[in-house]
């Protein structure tokens, strides 16, 4: 299943991703840089930015916990915190989600798929997942 994330909700679209994934579907998701994330953008940029520096806070030698800049990336481990990742089940799972920033060559001209309960409804305020990663220090 392809499904084009131009426009569509974050936290909505990855929560149906998620549903497929875990019902035994494969899942792409094209143009991974124009999902919005609903809420200012200052809002989302220091929800993000305090993620990515959380590795530094807790100790600066120990490197971990990782979060991604890329919006295909970040994306990704968005779906990753709603299936049961640790168990067999949601790592087989997870293993069926492709993500990518654009739409690739192979890509171009296949359909795809609608996610309806992705759709802003009444949003005032937004930031596309792109421009967040930007200010984050991306280069995709």
């Amino acid at each position: 299943m392809i499904i084009d994330g131009e426009g569509l909700i974050l936290g909505r679209l990855a929560s149906s991703v998620s549903q497929k994934l875990l019902a035994g579907e494969s899942v792409t998701v094209l143009n991974a840089e124009k999902i919005i994330i609903s809420g200012s953008k200052d809002w989302a940029y220091a929800r993000y930015k305090q993620r990515v520096d959380r590795a530094s806070i807790s100790n600066p030698r120990d490197m971990g916990p990782k979060y991604p800049r890329r919006p295909d990336d970040i994306f990704r481990r968005t779906v990753r915190g709603m299936i049961p990742y640790r168990k067999t089940t949601g790592r087989e799972a997870f293993k069926g989600l492709k993500v990518y920033v654009g739409i690739p060559k192979e890509f171009e001209g296949e359909e795809t798929y609608p996610v309806p309960e992705a759709q802003p409804k009444h949003i005032i305020k937004s930031v596309e997942l792109g421009k967040i990663s930007q200010l984050l220090g991306s280069k995709f």
